[in-house]
């Protein structure tokens, strides 16, 4: 990446202009229109309609936008990066969703990730509902001309086969994904998963997708290193998609969300076995169901924002 002669434009430096004001994009990011390339584009995706509890994660691409202005963003030490001057990123806008049509909705944000990735080289998407990982993982098997590794962080599997009948929602997204064939069945695997079940079934079903799986209670017993070795062992050297749900967090941590469960992973958790995956093939990631109206002083937003700001770091550092 940044094989360009072109210095990439930065965003606007808080040691200059208050953080607190200038531009609304991520991290106060150029917009895609003003940079001459990009290598990552942010990507927000206001889209909610395949919630099942809690609606609310329409409003959670801005909000992760506002949050990350609390950001330091010059300098990462335990990357030992400065992401926004090593590689060109920028804020794309948002995908215009049909809230009324969630089939229509799902072809929006395929289309409009597909012609993306003709501007950009990695998306890192802001949900919006899990619901989206079907269009965006289909755009990157475009990208890469065939399936990737899945990591999925959430308290719950996402592999039901429809609710109340409807084939695409938040709960069922990797069910699609694995019958469409965009994961590789033998690089992919959940984390952070607990709590109770619709059915004694549910984990048999899920392994049959090729998932394999790592519930909270593993990390609590082993630490975030181990989970962190775990999922290097199983992607090794394939293409990454990273998804994360923020309800994987406790609701301590991240009380904005439809669905919380408790006994999940703390921010420090999550974010140290994140950067345990340096040097992995990272080339797209989410994260979604942040979901403001059930935020408290904007916990759960600069939570997304932090680990977005990650996934940028990991890309920088997936070469090394």
């Amino acid at each position: 990446m940044n094989g360009h002669k072109t210095p990439p434009v930065e965003p606007i430096s808080g040691s200059v202009f208050p953080r607190y004001a200038g531009p609304s994009t991520f991290c106060r990011l150029p917009e895609l229109r003003d940079v001459p390339y990009c290598d990552v584009a942010i990507l927000g995706i206001p889209f909610d309609s395949g919630t099942s509890y809690r609606p609310g994660a329409r409003f959670g691409p801005q909000a992760i936008r506002q949050a990350s202005r609390h950001l330091r963003y010059n300098f990462h030490p335990a990357y030992n990066t400065e992401p926004f001057r090593e590689i060109q990123v920028a804020d794309a806008g948002d995908v215009g969703c049909n809230p009324f049509n969630i089939d229509e909705a799902i072809e929006q944000i395929e289309t409009a990730a597909t012609d993306l990735y003709g501007q950009a080289d990695a998306i890192v998407s802001l949900g919006g509902d899990h619901t989206i990982a079907v269009p965006l993982l289909r755009a990157v098997n475009k990208k890469v001309g065939g399936p990737v590794a899945l990591v999925h962080f959430d308290a719950h599997l996402d592999t039901w086969d429809t609710y109340f009948g409807a084939p695409y929602t938040h709960g069922t997204p990797f069910r699609r994904a694995a019958e469409e064939g965009l994961f590789l069945d033998h690089a992919s695997l959940h984390v952070g998963i607990r709590g109770p079940l619709y059915s004694s079934e549910d984990l048999k079903n899920d392994a049959e997708l090729g998932f394999k799986v790592i519930h909270c209670d593993e990390l609590q017993t082993h630490g975030v290193d181990h989970i962190a070795e775990r999922i290097r062992t199983r992607v090794d050297d394939h293409p990454l998609y990273l998804s994360i749900d923020i309800d994987v967090l406790d609701p301590a941590h991240a009380p904005g969300t439809g669905t919380p469960e408790i006994g999940g992973l703390s921010s420090r958790e999550l974010v140290n076995i994140l950067r345990g995956l340096q040097g992995l093939n990272l080339i797209a990631a989410d994260i979604v169901e942040v979901a403001p109206a059930y935020d408290h002083a904007e916990l759960t937003s600069l939570a997304a924002a932090t680990i977005a700001f990650e996934m940028v770091n990991l890309i920088i550092c997936r070469s090394l």
